[in-house]
């Protein structure tokens, strides 16, 4: 996608979310996805969405048989470091720690992700 970063608007995230959770997708087959999401939206709209993200590099298109097939050309972990980066720039000055420590004050984990974050925890201690 270059080194430009574009702003993604909430519908437009979702759906990005529907290819990444799904693979390449129809407009009616994204349509379909959001539907079940609760998201009535209709095929134009869907439409457009797509055709905003193939202009902003999250999409690409092929017009392999009656209908073009969307998929996603960024991936979720690389729009999640982006926006991450973004909020800890707005909220934190860019320090990584308040914003995990507020995560660990205020939110519930599964007992594989407490696992996972002291496993973390641990390589950065050097215990591992």
């Amino acid at each position: 996608m270059g080194e430009r970063q574009y702003e993604l608007g909430d519908a437009e995230l979702e759906v990005l979310k529907a290819l990444w959770g799904g693979g390449p997708a129809t407009v009616r087959e994204v349509m379909q996805v959001l539907h079940t999401r609760g998201r009535r939206v209709a095929y134009t709209t869907v439409l457009t969405f797509l055709t905003r993200l193939e202009q902003k590099g999250y999409v690409a298109s092929n017009k392999s048989g009656m209908a073009y097939v969307y998929r996603a050309r960024v991936s979720r972990e690389r729009v999640s470091h982006s926006r991450l980066k973004a909020l800890l720039s707005q909220l934190y000055d860019g320090a990584a720690g308040p914003l995990v420590l507020q995560l660990i004050r205020t939110e519930r984990f599964s007992p594989d992700e407490i696992e996972e974050l002291q496993k973390l925890i641990d390589r950065l201690d050097g215990g591992a």
